[in-house]
């Protein structure tokens, strides 16, 4: 099954009262079918439009996406989103969570087989009938990431999903992510600012530049999984990506890397 990605010349103009904001400028890329690829770049340089975009919920003001070979006009079940903060239903147990992801045409029996599926896949067996506010932050997200894959998306867009977590547990999620994508092979965009995640987790990084924001440069993460965080490669990409960053601003990079 094809599960790339392409972005084809996709920029975005946001209409303001006083003029026009652009935020993306003619971005082009292709994502191969089941690679992981994280986007990263300083805040405001259009780094979660671009995500909206390959998701449907957001329109590019020139060019387009296409996902599978198929334009992107809308969000699909076909692609799932996971934002910083886990969006779960109060009311609703982790179980019903997952399955409120579910495509609603589903057979019963279908249905508890694949919640029961993805809460193991997830780990969390024996919480299926604990509430939100009975969750850690990590656990929430685990919530987050099987209702998201619940319908076997061919792309799954991950936006910032560990930012309000402590540093241990965004390590273990990270972990746990990359479990998930070895097992599901599905196609993963990852948005964040944590460089060491993104060398972590990924195959390529997107360097994005300031706004407006247009691929500045693609770094290939050719190290062998699992990584060493403190090995002398990733630590090179390391320094690659934060270069990028600090001579656009003209500043030292000696005391962050």
């Amino acid at each position: 099954m094809n599960k790339s990605v392409d972005i084809l010349g996709v920029s975005k103009v946001f209409p303001l009262e006083s003029g026009e904001l652009q935020v993306l400028r003619r971005n082009d890329f292709h994502v191969e079918s089941g690679e992981f690829v994280s986007i990263v770049g300083r805040s405001g340089c259009g780094k979660s439009t671009l995500l909206r975009i390959i998701a449907g919920l957001d329109v590019a003001t020139t060019g387009e996406v296409r996902i599978g070979g198929r334009k992107v006009e809308r969000p699909s079940v076909l692609t799932g989103l996971i934002f910083q903060e886990s969006r779960l239903f109060p009311w609703l147990t982790v179980e019903q969570n997952i399955e409120f992801g579910l495509h609603r045409r589903v057979e019963k029996k279908q249905r508890e087989k694949a919640v029961k599926r993805h809460v193991e896949l997830v780990g969390l067996d024996g919480f299926e009938r604990a509430f939100p506010r009975q969750l850690s932050g990590g656990m929430q997200q685990r919530v987050s990431i099987a209702r998201a894959l619940i319908n076997q998306p061919n792309v799954l867009l991950l936006d910032e999903p560990f930012g309000a977590l402590d540093a241990l547990t965004r390590i273990h999620m990270q972990n746990e992510v990359l479990r998930i994508w070895e097992v599901e092979r599905s196609t993963m965009v990852l948005v964040t600012h944590d460089v060491d995640e993104a060398i972590f987790l990924s195959d390529r990084i997107l360097v994005l530049s300031d706004r407006p924001g247009g691929i500045k440069k693609v770094i290939s993460v050719n190290v062998s999984r699992p990584r060493d965080r403190s090995g002398v490669r990733f630590m090179e990409i390391r320094r690659e990506i934060y270069t990028e960053f600090f001579e656009a601003a003209s500043m030292s990079i000696e005391y962050y890397v």
